[in-house]
C-alpha cells in the first residue's frame, strides 16, 4: 500500500483517522501499533513477522541493557549491546545483501554456489535504522529505556513514515509518544503538507518519471546528447519529486496523528556546493550517519588523513545503503571524494564565483551522480555517461531527442520552477494574509490538487515509489 493509492486516501486513511480519533488518548499508541500492521501486512503479509520480532527483540534488548546501567554492570552491557546490534545488522544484511555477496563470490570462487534471490522486505532500512538509534542511545544514556511495550511498537511500525522514512531517530519522538497535542490547527497544517506531498509525487514525479523510463529504456546506440541529457534531467526531477514528495506526505501524516517529524528535504537543487546539497537531500538519513558512524570515527577532530577516511567510510556505506550493488557503492564514493575534494581544494574557489555558477557548478555534478544512481550497473552507466558526451550514441541531436525535449519541456520546467523556494514562499505570503480571501484562494488550490491527483490515479498505469527498493 503506498500513500499515492486510491485505496489509501478513501478507505485507509479515513478509517484509521477516525479509530484514532474516537479512542480514548491511553489507546492511541495501541490503535497507531494495529493499523501500522495492518498497512504494513497489506503488502508484506509474510514480513510482518520479521518486523513483529523486530519490536520484540530490540524491546527486550532495551529492558536488559537498562537493568545492566542500572547495575553498573559494564561489561555484559557492552555484550548485549554489540550482540543487538549485530542481530539488526544482521537480518539486513541477510535480506538486502545476501545474493550480492553470494555473486561476487561465484566470481572469485572456482565453483557457484547457488542461490534464491529474496524478495526485499519493504522498508527494512528505515525501522533497521530506528530501531538501532534507540539501542544506541540507550547505550549511551542519551534517552530512558521504553518501558511500555505498545509505545515502542508505535514507534518503529508508525506507519506514516515506515516503508520510506524519513528516519525518525527515537529521541526525536520520545516525549511526543507518551505526550502530544491534537486540534484542528494541527491537523490542518498536516492535511496541507500532505497534499503538497500528494501533489509533488502524483501531478510532477509520475509524469516526469514516465519521460525517464522511455528514454532509459531505449538501446545506448538509439540516444542522442540531447535524448541523454532529457533524461538525466527527467530522472534527477522525477526521484527529487517522488520521494521528496512522499516525505512531505509522510510529514504531513504525523501531524495528523500529532507528531513532529523531522524535514528531509530543503530545496536540494538550490545548493551551492556538493556539502551544501547533502544538508538538504535526505536529511534524516545524512544526520543518522553522522550521529551514529561519522562522529563516533573522530568526526572531524582528528588528522587530516583520518579525517578522509571518516568521510569514505561514511559515503561507502551510504552508498551500500542504497542498494547491493557495485553501482550504488560507486555512487557513494563519487560524493564522497568529491566532498572530500571541496573540503580540502574547492571551498575557497567556490565561495569566489556568483551563486548562480555555483549552482550549475553542483546540479551537473548531481546529474552525474543520478546515472550512477539509475544504472543497472557500472556497464550501463559508463555507457549513459558515454551518450551525454556523444559517445557510442546517435549523434549531438535527432528527431527523437528533439521530440522528448519538445513534449516535456513546458513539464521540465514547471519543476525546475517548483524545486525552487520561491513559488512556494509567494504562495504563503499570499494566503496567510488577513481576511476570507487568501483562506478561500487556499483550499482552491488544494482542493484542486486533490481533485487533479485522484483523476490521473482513476486512471494511472504508472504509480511507482522509488525508494521503495531501499
Amino acid at each position: 500500500m503506498i500513500f499515492s493509492s486510491i485505496f489509501f486516501l478513501f478507505v485507509f486513511l479515513p478509517i484509521t483517522l477516525i479509530l484514532y480519533y474516537i479512542v480514548p488518548r491511553k489507546l492511541k499508541n495501541l490503535m497507531l501499533l494495529l493499523c501500522s500492521l495492518i498497512f504494513y501486512a497489506w503488502g508484506e503479509p509474510v514480513y510482518v513477522f520479521l518486523m513483529l520480532f523486530s519490536i520484540v527483540f530490540n524491546y527486550l534488548s532495551g529492558l536488559e541493557m537498562n537493568t545492566y546501567i542500572e547495575n553498573e554492570d559494564e561489561k555484559r552491557l557492552k555484550f548485549c549491546f554489540y550482540m543487538t546490534v549485530v542481530v539488526n545488522l544482521g537480518i539486513l544484511g541477510f535480506f538486502k545483501y545476501y545474493g550480492f555477496l553470494v555473486e561476487n563470490l561465484n566470481v572469485l570462487l572456482p565453483f557457484d554456489i547457488p542461490y534464491k534471490e529474496l524478495p526485499l522486505p519493504i522498508g527494512i532500512s528505515f525501522y533497521t535504522f530506528q530501531t538501532l538509534s534507540y539501542i544506541i542511545d540507550v547505550y549511551k544514556g542519551r534517552v530512558a529505556v521504553q518501558k511500555n511495550f505498545v509505545s515502542f511498537g508505535a514507534y518503529v511500525t508508525m506507519f506514516p513514515q515506515l516503508i520510506a522514512g524519513p528516519i525518525v531517530r527515537y529521541a526525536d519522538i520520545e516525549k511526543q509518544l507518551a505526550v502530544r497535542t491534537l486540534s484542528w490547527y494541527r491537523f490542518g497544517e498536516g492535511v496541507t503538507w500532505f497534499l503538497r506531498g500528494l501533489g509533488k509525487k502524483v501531478l510532477l514525479a509520475n509524469n516526469i518519471g514516465a519521460a525517464y523510463e522511455a528514454i532509459a529504456a531505449m538501446a545506448v546506440g538509439e540516444r542522442s546528447v540531447v535524448t541523454a541529457w532529457v533524461g538525466a534531467l527527467a530522472f534527477a526531477m522525477q526521484i527529487y519529486f517522488d520521494f521528496g514528495g512522499y516525505s512531505d506526505m509522510a510529514v504531513g501524516l504525523g501531524k495528523m496523528f500529532g507528531f513532529d517529524f523531522v524535514r528531509n528535504f530543503n530545496y536540494p537543487y538550490t545548493a551551492k556546493s556538493i556539502t551544501d546539497f547533502w544538508r538538504r537531500w535526505h536529511i534524516s538519513l545524512g544526520t543518522w550517519f553522522r550521529e551514529y558512524v561519522y562522529i563516533p570515527l573522530g568526526g572531524n577532530r582528528v588528522s587530516a588523513l583520518k579525517h578522509v577516511r571518516n568521510i569514505l567510510i561514511v559515503w561507502m556505506l551510504t552508498g551500500f545503503w542504497h542498494g547491493a550493488t557495485w553501482n550504488f557503492i560507486f555512487w557513494g564514493l563519487y560524493y564522497g571524494l568529491l566532498l572530500i575534494l571541496e573540503k580540502f581544494v574547492l571551498a575557497r574557489f567556490l565561495e569566489k564565483l556568483p551563486g548562480i555558477i555555483q549552482q550549475i557548478y553542483t546540479f551537473v555534478l548531481v546529474l552525474f551522480g543520478w546515472v550512477f544512481f539509475f544504472s543497472p550497473t557500472m556497464k550501463d552507466a559508463a555507457a549513459y555517461l558515454g551518450n551525454m558526451f556523444g559517445i557510442n550514441g546517435s549523434g549531438l541531436v535527432d528527431s527523437m531527442g528533439l521530440y522528448y525535449l519538445a513534449g516535456n519541456l513546458i513539464l521540465l520546467l514547471i519543476c525546475i520552477i517548483c524545486s525552487r523556494p520561491f513559488p512556494w514562499k509567494l504562495f504563503h505570503r499570499a494566503t496567510m494574509k488577513k481576511g476570507w480571501a487568501p483562506s478561500i484562494a487556499a483550499a482552491a488550490f488544494y482542493g484542486a490538487v486533490l481533485i487533479l491527483s485522484v483523476a490521473y490515479l482513476v486512471n494511472a498505469t504508472y504509480n511507482p515509489f522509488l525508494y521503495f527498493r531501499f
